[in-house]
């Protein structure tokens, strides 16, 4: 019941459903974007990291976005020069003027298609309206169990961020 009640609101509120915003980019990683083990370096990663996930940002709230904080990356394993890099984001939960988007970084190889989950990173977007100030963001809309248990869990990282006398966003 508070599933159905959950993405009623949402809709009734203007709500965007999260394939809406679903964002995927690929690219070749190339001799200049690695370290000297041929492998891609963690701050190219981090900065695709951050245009994937404002590109899905920018898409649910349709205004201009900035990054508000990285909330955790881990590296698990290694791209190599040749390989693709695949980014797939999308909006866990809105709040205010705020959003969590999730990053699920990959790499396939190009020759036989094998893939490998390598970063995942959770990064939150304030919206800005013309003046540059937070602005009010449309509410999300789950339509699967997956997108859900990411809407929950996204709440919980969001306590754990802001703490006791942090300001609501």
């Amino acid at each position: 019941m508070a599933r159905k009640q959950e993405n009623d609101e949402g809709r009734a509120a203007g709500g965007r459903p999260v394939r809406a915003s679903q964002t995927e980019m690929v690219e070749f990683v190339l001799p200049q974007d690695a370290n000297v083990l041929g492998n891609i370096l963690g701050g190219r990663v981090m900065h695709l990291v951050d245009v994937a996930a404002a590109i899905a940002a920018n898409r649910h709230s349709r205004s201009i976005v900035v990054t508000a904080s990285v909330d955790h990356i881990d590296f698990r394993n290694p791209i190599r020069v040749g390989e693709l890099i695949i980014l797939k984001a999308s909006v866990n939960r809105a709040f205010h003027t705020s959003m969590e988007i999730g990053v699920k970084v990959f790499s396939e190889n190009p020759l036989t298609g094998e893939r490998k989950h390598t970063t995942s990173a959770y990064l939150t977007y304030v919206a800005l309206d013309e003046s540059h100030r937070p602005m009010p963001v449309p509410p999300v809309i789950c339509e699967t169990a997956e997108e859900r248990r990411r809407f929950r869990e996204a709440l919980a990282r969001r306590k754990s961020r802001m703490g006791p006398s942090q300001k609501r966003r």
